[in-house]
């Protein structure tokens, strides 16, 4: 039996991986044989989601939860028997975090690991920092509802003065003036997190490798959008929860091999049963309507 893993702020238990060829295979026996793999992890719960505030790019922790988040993907991921051969995270402290306690839970702490501002969160603009419930008080339930979940809509663009603009962050002073974001729709986060798709890891999973990305909701789901050909109507919509695996088996084309647990539009598979991620998706639609005090069938929060 598994022990049950609470993360703590210091320290983490650390479970080492089991052999792969322990695991259950989920694709058809038909389908076309598997030649790379790829994880999805969204990072866990932050300081400012528990505040309610518009995070996109500000850099902050995990909390508490938010490691026990982390946590548990570890022990999804051990019970699969995957081992990483190279780990892709933003620039974030919340998504290296995550990706530091599943990398130390399953063994696996001296996997190569890439860090990149374009695998950050999507740039809020000046909504940035604010109360998310304060923000639909001001500008209105459907001005809000329109910036968060339309794909090319961008919020008001944040002021270079701002604390929370990038530019004036020195992490972000090797990246061009004119490429540092100052606000963002889902359409802009796409063609710009796709480039490091594109050039990072794919080559990556030609070599057969596999690869994990610990990123954030929106950055993932503009490589889940290339991967599946998900439209820009239907991206919008998809909820990934946070802490939960997202497994790829790819084809030697880079295809991905339809898992027979997949949920529609995706053709990879949430490392948990049907029934705790339809449970874990209401749950963060429901702390959206909390959050903003409005009535929404879905969440694409920060």
């Amino acid at each position: 039996m598994l022990p049950l893993l609470i993360c703590a702020p210091t320290g983490a238990y650390q479970l080492r991986p089991m052999s792969v060829g322990s695991r259950t295979r989920h694709a058809s026996p038909f389908m076309a044989e598997e030649h790379a793999k790829v994880i999805f992890l969204r990072h866990g719960q932050s300081v400012w989601n528990e505040a309610s505030l518009f995070t996109g790019w500000a850099d902050v922790e995990l909390t508490t939860l938010g490691k026990n988040e982390a946590a548990a993907g570890a022990t999804s991921m051990w019970r699969e028997g995957i081992t990483v051969d190279v780990a892709y995270t933003s620039l974030l402290k919340r998504a290296q975090q995550t990706l530091e306690i599943v990398l130390k839970i399953t063994g696996q702490e001296d996997t190569p690991t890439h860090q990149n501002w374009r695998l950050n969160e999507r740039m809020y603009g000046a909504l940035t920092g604010l109360n998310k419930k304060e923000t639909v008080a001001k500008f209105g339930d459907e001005q809000v509802k329109q910036w968060r979940r339309s794909y090319s809509t961008p919020p008001p663009e944040i002021d270079t003065s701002s604390e929370h603009w990038p530019g004036n962050d020195n992490k972000y002073a090797h990246i061009p003036y004119d490429e540092i974001p100052l606000s963002e729709c889902l359409k802009d986060t796409v063609e710009r997190t796709l480039p490091y798709w594109d050039g990072s890891i794919v080559p990556a999973l030609e070599r057969g490798k596999t690869v994990l990305v610990c990123a954030h909701g929106n950055s993932i789901r503009g490589m889940l959008k290339a991967i599946d050909g998900i439209s820009d109507e239907d991206i919008t919509g998809l909820e990934i929860p946070t802490g939960i695996p997202l497994v790829y088996s790819l084809d030697k084309d880079l295809k991905p091999i339809p898992d027979s647990g997949a949920v529609a539009p995706l053709t990879g598979r949430f490392l948990v049963d049907p029934e705790e991620l339809r449970r874990k998706q209401e749950e963060v639609a429901n702390q959206s309507k909390l959050r903003y005090g409005v009535e929404e069938e879905t969440a694409a929060a920060a």
